[in-house]
This record gives C-alpha cells, sequence and structure tokens, in this order.
C-alpha cells in the first residue's frame, strides 16, 4: 500500500543515479533497468546528437571517431554534465515506461550524502528538465540500508557500507535518521584507474577503461589470495614502447597489489567511522556488524579486510548492486514510514 500525502504514486520511479550505473525501481516490480551511466553524443554542425544511452554507449568508449564522443555525465557521485544527465534521466523514464507520453512521474534519486546545496539543486533540476512531476532526494547510504532490510526505523544501531563508482560512503543510522556519516571519493573508478596505471607503469601496457573494469571484476582482489596467486587471465593492450598490440597474463596478487592504496583509503574511512560514534551504537553495531553494499562491496575479500581491521562481522548484502534503488523505490513507495529520508518530502 502507498502510504503518501500525493496520491496515486502508481507511476513513480526511483532512481540510482550512479557513476558507473543507472538504476530505475518500480513498485511491486522491482529494478526494471540496470545500464551504465553512458551517452554517446554526434557533434554535427554545431549541434548534439544523441547516438547511444546505456549499453549500447557503453561499447562505443574508446571505439568512436573524432566527432562522437561517449559521456559519463556523473563524476564522483555528482553531476559533471547537466544537458547530458538530464539526457540520461530522460532515457530512463521513457525506457522504464516503455515510451508512453504521460503526466511526468514522480521521481526519487539518490545523491551521495555529502552532496552541496549546489550539486543537490543540480540533479533536481536536471531530473525536472528531463519531465518529472516531482523530484525526491535521498541520501544513498539511507537509500542503501533500505534496500539491504537494516532497521533504520527502529531504536537501535545499524552501519552500512556504500561503495558506489565515484563514492564510499558509511553511516550509522537509528530511529529513522543517520547519526553520522561521511564519505571519500575513492570508490569502482578509482580502483579502475590503479589498475590502468599500475599496468603502465610495471608492464608497460596501455588498456582501456573497459578492460580495467573487467580486470576488477574478474581478478580483482582486497588482499594476497591464500596461494600468493589466485586466479589470473590475459590482458591485451597496447605496448607502450613497441606501440603494437601485446597481451600479458596478470593474477589476483598483482591487483591486490595496484589497488592497495584505495583499499586502504576504504579501510580507513570505515575506522575513523567506528572511532565517533556513541558508545550505545557503537555497542549495537558490535552485535549487529556492518553491511556491505554497492558494486564496490562486491570486491573479492573486502568483508574479510574489513572485518579483520574493525573487529566486527561484516555481512556483504545479497543485493548489493541494487540496494540503493531498491531503497529509494521502497522509501518513496511508503512516504507515511519513510518520509524522514526524503529531502522536502
Amino acid at each position: 500500500m502507498w502510504g503518501n500525502p500525493f496520491g496515486d504514486l502508481h507511476d513513480a520511479i526511483a532512481i540510482d543515479l550512479g557513476t558507473a550505473n543507472i538504476l530505475a525501481y518500480r513498485q511491486g516490480r522491482g529494478v526494471v533497468l540496470n545500464e551504465p551511466s553512458v551517452v554517446a553524443i554526434a557533434d554535427e554542425e554545431g549541434t548534439h546528437k544523441i547516438l547511444a544511452v546505456g549499453q549500447e554507449a557503453k561499447r562505443m568508449v574508446g571505439r568512436t571517431p573524432g566527432n562522437i564522443r561517449a559521456i559519463r555525465p556523473m563524476q564522483e557521485g555528482v553531476i559533471a554534465d547537466f544537458q547530458v544527465a538530464a539526457l540520461l534521466i530522460e532515457y530512463v523514464i521513457r525506457k522504464v515506461r516503455n515510451g508512453r507520453h504521460l503526466r511526468g512521474p514522480y521521481i526519487a534519486i539518490s545523491i551521495p550524502s555529502g552532496s552541496t546545496p549546489v550539486e543537490r539543486k543540480a540533479i533536481r533540476e536536471a531530473a525536472e528538465a528531463a519531465g518529472a512531476r516531482k523530484v525526491f532526494l535521498i541520501d544513498e547510504p539511507m537509500a542503501a540500508a533500505i534496500g539491504a532490510g537494516l532497521p533504520v526505523t527502529e531504536p537501535c544501531g545499524s552501519m552500512v557500507v556504500d561503495i558506489g563508482g565515484g563514492t564510499t560512503e558509511t553511516a550509522v543510522l537509528s530511529l529513522g535518521g543517520t547519526v553520522f556519516s561521511q564519505s571519500i571519493r575513492i570508490a569502482g573508478d578509482a580502483i579502475d584507474t590503479a589498475i590502468t596505471a599500475y599496468l603502465r607503469r610495471e608492464h608497460r601496457l596501455l588498456i582501456g577503461d573497459e578492460t580495467a573494469e573487467r580486470i576488477k571484476l574478474t581478478v580483482g582482489a582486497a588482499h594476497l589470495p591464500d596461494d600468493d596467486e589466485g586466479a589470473a587471465m590475459v590482458i591485451r593492450g597496447r605496448d607502450i614502447a613497441e606501440g603494437v598490440p601485446h597481451e600479458v597474463l596478470i593474477g589476483e596478487a598483482e591487483i591486490a597489489i595496484a589497488i592497495a592504496e584505495q583499499v586502504t583509503a576504504v579501510v580507513d574511512l570505515v575506522r575513523s567511522s567506528l572511532e565517533v560514534i556513541p558508545p550505545e551504537l557503537a555497542a549495537d553495531i558490535m552485535d549487529r556488524g556492518l553491511v556491505l553494499t554497492g558494486g564496490g562491496g562486491l570486491l573479492r575479500g573486502l568483508d574479510r579486510v574489513l572485518a579483520y581491521s574493525s573487529h566486527l562481522p561484516v555481512v556483504v548484502s545479497d543485493t548489493a548492486l541494487e540496494d540503493v534503488a531498491r531503497g529509494a523505490g521502497r522509501a518513496l513507495g511508503d512516504l507515511s514510514l519513510y518520509r524522514f529520508a526524503f529531502e522536502d518530502a
């Protein structure tokens, strides 16, 4: 049942406007869209023509002629290109509604908790430009916690660590509020960049963003493998010295070394968060542990590293990739219970 003061919200959409991926959630249907946050644009005679959005546009990254640009409008969790972000949101609305031109929908959009008023205004205006009737903003850690099933409305402490493409955020939640939160702009993209830099430095191999992401997903690891080797894969790129295609074998151990600085930054963020929370909530978190969510939370072994460094139980959410979208959608679906989660609701 939709508990809300706005009437019929059956056409409402919740959007996780992520740096790497954009997800959409519909009440009663769950996550109905999950595509890369990429838009391909052709510059023709002073005008911009949209060629592709989402997965189709991502396939063009690094493979386009000079007059075509593949753009990611979100950088480090905030809008870097307002017009393209509006186009991306409009694409989501049209696709989710099967191209129907009805009155603009209510939209809930997740935002990093550390977003400035200017950044929040930019996201709101981009959604309104895309045709939204009313825009609700919800902080990503709160949305992630609701999506992961944490009891955020109860008088007990819950802690979530949400690792996306552009930001890593920690939050301690209790009684419908955020007791403490902080974030760093080190997450999935920074890990990809570290992998690219390592291969260039150690193997003299140039690779693209898509290859770096594939390496992370296939042999990425937060710590050295138990056998000091782990899984391995062949990587193809361009040899810096010779300028010709080349391939190397890369394994978990090397990637763990390559991304050690980024993993350490996440560990330090979690530890610094634990140091400042009230004692009563700290006791709750010792009992319940912390929940890892977001795509970056799926990095192999990260839960073990955080458990060792924090001395807490660490659980990886079963729906880590979808938690923010799910949580925003569930909150919008029951505003009578979750109205506290939204800005200006």
